[in-house]
C-alpha cells in the first residue's frame, strides 16, 4: 500500500465506544492535508496557507508527557514532531515543555503537576497508568488547562483524544498471523505476548487480535508484559517455550516492536532456527530490519507524523479558541471509564511486511533505504529489491 496515494478509513466497528460517526468527512479531511504535507504533495499548513494566525495568541507553551524511552518511537519521532509542528503554527512563539515518566506513574503524577503550577496552556499527555493519572487531569481541568490524551486514553476529564484505531490494529496483527499459517491454522499453537494492563491500548489491542485469533488457532499462552519491557517479555517467552515446546510454538501475538525483538531472542537462544512468524508495532527501525532478514513476519506501521501533527495541530486551536479548526480534527467520539463522548482523532493504520517498506516507511520519510540496508542486512535488502 502506498501511503501517499490511499489510506484505510477505520472501520466503525473496530473502534470501541464510539458514539455513531459523527463528522468523519471533517476528521479525513484534517487528516488528508496532514498527509499530503507528508508526501511533499502541498505545504505543511502553518507555512504558506495562514494558520499562523494575526491577532491570536502565538506565544503558548504546550506541555508534552509521554511515558516512557522503552518505546522507541516516543522519543525519536512523537517529541521532535510535536516540537517542530508547535513551532509551524505558532511562527516559532510557541515552545514545548517535555518530560518523560520513564515508565513511573509517581513521576508522571509529579511532571504534570509541576506543569499545572507553571500555568503552561495546554498539556499533551500519554500516561503510563490510564487510571492513576486521572486526578492530575481533574488538578488541571480546576486550574483550567486543557488536557489531550495522546496515543493511550487517560481517564479523567480529558479534552480531547488522539491516538490511533487501536482494535484495528489488533486485528491486524491477528490476521497476519492466520494469514501465515494457513490451512492448518486452527490446529496450530500460538503464543500471545500482550502489553502492559495499566495501558487502555493493551486490552483493545488484544480484543482486536482475538476477533481474528479466537476459533481460527489454538492460543497455547498469554502473558500481559509488565511497563511493556522487553525483558519481561522474554521471561515470559522462555515459560512459554518451556511449556508449548520450541518447535510447537506456530506464531507469536507480539503487541510490539521491542517485545518482538524479546520474543525472537528467546527463541533463538533456545535454538529454533526456523523462526515462526511474530507481529509487532511501531515500526522500530530494528524491527524493520527483522522484517528484511525475515525474522519478523510484520509490524503495525502507525503514521507518527499524522498523530503527533494532530496533536500539536489540536492543542494549539484550543489555546487559540479556534473552535472550528479543533472540531474539524476531533469528529470521532470515543468512551473512557470515566468520560463519555471524548471528541477524538483515530488515525489509520498499515500492516508494514517485506512487501511494502519502500511504500511506508521509506516513502513517508520515517527511515531512508541507508538506514535500513546497513552492512548486516545488505544481502537480504537485496533479496527483496530494496536498494539505495
Amino acid at each position: 500500500m502506498n501511503p501517499c496515494t490511499t489510506r484505510t478509513t477505520p472501520s466503525p466497528r473496530t473502534i470501541r465506544g464510539r458514539r455513531g460517526t459523527t463528522a468523519p468527512l471533517a476528521t479525513l479531511s484534517a487528516l488528508a492535508v496532514l498527509s499530503l504535507s507528508a508526501c511533499g504533495a502541498v505545504d505543511a499548513p502553518g507555512e504558506d496557507d495562514g494558520s499562523v494566525s494575526p491577532g491570536r495568541r502565538n506565544d503558548i507553551t504546550v506541555g508534552l508527557l509521554l511515558p516512557d524511552r522503552e518505546t522507541a518511537r516516543f522519543e525519536k519521532f512523537d517529541r521532535p514532531l510535536v516540537e517542530e509542528r508547535v513551532g509551524v503554527l505558532t511562527g516559532e512563539e510557541g515552545k514545548v515543555v517535555y518530560a518523560n515518566a520513564e515508565g513511573s506513574t509517581a513521576r508522571q503524577s509529579e511532571q504534570l503537576g509541576r506543569m499545572v503550577a507553571d500555568e503552561v496552556d495546554v498539556i499533551i499527555v500519554a500516561a503510563v497508568d490510564a487510571r492513576a493519572v486521572a486526578p492530575d487531569v481533574e488538578k488541571a481541568r480546576k486550574a483550567d488547562i486543557p488536557v489531550i490524551a495522546y496515543d493511550r486514553l487517560a481517564e479523567g476529564p480529558i479534552d480531547a483524544y488522539v491516538s490511533h484505531d487501536n482494535e484495528l490494529v489488533g486485528e491486524v496483527q491477528g490476521r497476519a498471523i492466520v494469514d501465515a499459517l494457513g490451512a492448518e491454522a486452527e490446529n496450530r499453537k500460538v503464543v500471545m505476548m500482550n502489553g502492559e494492563p495499566a495501558d487502555p491500548n493493551t486490552a483493545l489491542f488484544k480484543d482486536g487480535a482475538m476477533t481474528e485469533l479466537n476459533g481460527n488457532v489454538d492460543i497455547a499462552e498469554s502473558y500481559d508484559t509488565e511497563k511493556w519491557l522487553p525483558a519481561v517479555a522474554k521471561a515470559n517467552m522462555k515459560k512459554a517455550i518451556k511449556a508449548v515446546g520450541a518447535d510447537d510454538v506456530a506464531a507469536v501475538y507480539a503487541a510490539n516492536d521491542g517485545m518482538a525483538g524479546a520474543v525472537i531472542e528467546a527463541m533463538e537462544e533456545a535454538g529454533v532456527s526456523d523462526i515462526p512468524p511474530v507481529t509487532g508495532q511501531d515500526a522500530d527501525l530494528e524491527a524493520v530490519q527483522r522484517i528484511v532478514a525475515g525474522t519478523q513476519h510484520m509490524t503495525v506501521y502507525k503514521s507518527f507524523l499524522l498523530e503527533a501533527g494532530g496533536a500539536a495541530e489540536m492543542a494549539v486551536a484550543r489555546v487559540q479558541g479556534r473552535d472550528i479548526q479543533f472540531d474539524s480534527l476531533t469528529g470521532e467520539r470515543v468512551d473512557s471509564p470515566t468520560q463519555k463522548d471524548i471528541p477524538s482523532m483515530l488515525v489509520p493504520v498499515v500492516a508494514l511486511t517485506q512487501d511494502n517498506i519502500e511504500d511506508t516507511v521509506v516513502r513517508d520519510g520515517v527511515y531512508d533505504v541507508e538506514d535500513i540496508c546497513t552492512a548486516k542486512y545488505r544481502p537480504a535488502c537485496a533479496s527483496i529489491g530494496l536498494t539505495p
